[in-house]
């Protein structure tokens, strides 16, 4: 095991935290979240096989409504508009077929 210093720990925990809040205000504009709704962006251990070691999960808060969890099968860093576009268009479609 490799020794990580606290100064580079405290290096990458903010730079992930900025990610997370970049790819965070992209999709709640994206989603059109009101100021009552609420969305978090977290990376997990993806163990289905042909996914990443982490994926990217986003859980959307909407007022009145289950919370529906949406996956994009990157890390936060790889990210692209077409995979925010992918997980917008796919909340949409969710939503208009009532599904949790």
């Amino acid at each position: 095991m490799a020794f990580v210093s606290l100064k580079a720990w405290r290096a990458r925990s903010a730079e992930r935290a900025e990610i997370a809040a970049r790819l965070k205000q992209d999709l709640r504009e994206a989603l059109a979240l009101g100021p009552c709704d609420a969305l978090t962006v977290n990376e997990i251990a993806c163990a289905d096989p042909g996914c990443p070691d982490l994926e990217t999960i986003v859980l959307v808060m909407r007022e009145g409504q289950p919370t529906r969890a949406l996956r994009i099968r990157q890390v936060m860093e790889a990210v692209t508009a077409e995979d925010r576009a992918a997980l917008v268009a796919e909340e949409r479609r969710r939503r208009e077929a009532g599904e949790p």
